[in-house]
């Protein structure tokens, strides 16, 4: 880790699909950032992005949402989420505010100091590698915001390098979309439906054995199609391998019963948690 003149003081944006479908990607996010040496906070008033309204020309709502997470996050040295679609609608704050200039000016220093997980590792924090084991050969899908609009390429790549095990083998047109794209998918769902059988195909042409991304909507997305068609591809946020949490079956497998329970939550870290 590159040397600080005080431990940097993180939140951690979980986002919607995180909290929704994968608490385990937040708890994986948090034991990276620890382990890189930063104190991590959660600010209880987060919500969304705003992307949704954004992307569906809802500015106003955008803007108003825009000002929650902006007042619940700007009292920290950093902002971390675990997802380059999210962190991207961050830097589209400003824009948001080109009528409120005080405004506008709180929302572009937000923006500066807010990063996508593995690129705040590798980046910011100087992490080189991580103490993790995953002995399976993977690919890897890179996000379309993480990649044209963050730069992140290079970076989840050498995090991965460094799990014990692990062999990292990649697919064909890696850097072409899944076709999820937030509201695309609902808005063109049979071109949509198309652009996630080719990654599927490229995905099973490898051989691999798990897929990972850094953004839980297109791993989702993916996962959908695998599991449609009867793949045993396994599905992972790349952030569960780096913290060493994939005890949990890869999203949309099933979920293992435990006797007198019922139907164990995949997630039940959160709740384990909260218990202590």
């Amino acid at each position: 880790m590159a040397p600080h003149s005080h431990t940097p003081r993180v939140a951690l944006f979980i986002t919607c699909l995180v909290d929704l479908y994968r608490p385990t990607v937040g708890f994986a996010a948090v034991k990276l950032l620890e382990d890189a040496g930063c104190q991590v906070s959660v600010p209880d008033a987060q919500t969304c992005c705003g992307q949704p309204a954004y992307n569906s020309g809802d500015n106003a709502t955008a803007a108003a949402i825009a000002r929650q997470v902006i007042e619940a996050f700007e009292g920290y040295d950093h902002t971390v989420l675990p997802s380059g679609s999210c962190a991207g609608m961050i830097q589209y704050f400003p824009r948001l505010f080109e009528t409120e200039p005080d405004w506008q000016t709180r929302a572009q220093a937000l923006a500066d100091k807010s990063h996508e997980l593995m690129s705040f590792l590798t980046d910011v924090c100087g992490v080189e590698t991580v103490s993790a084991s995953y002995p399976e050969t993977v690919t890897y899908h890179d996000s379309c915001s993480g990649l044209r609009q963050l730069g992140i390429k290079a970076q989840p790549r050498q995090l991965l390098a460094g799990v014990e095990g692990l062999e990292l083998k990649e697919m064909s047109d890696a850097e072409v979309c899944c076709g999820f794209g937030g509201t695309f998918c609902v808005k063109y769902p049979e071109i949509s439906g198309r652009m996630v059988a080719d990654k599927a195909d490229n995905i099973t042409a490898t051989g691999a054995g798990t897929v990972l991304g850094g953004d839980l909507g297109c791993l989702l997305n993916i996962a959908g199609r695998l599991k449609a068609t009867g793949s045993p591809i396994k599905v992972r946020h790349a952030a569960e391998v780096l913290a060493g949490m994939t005890d949990l079956p890869g999203l949309g497998d099933p979920v293992p019963h435990r006797q007198g329970t019922g139907t164990q939550n995949p997630d039940s870290r959160r709740d384990a948690k909260d218990a202590k």
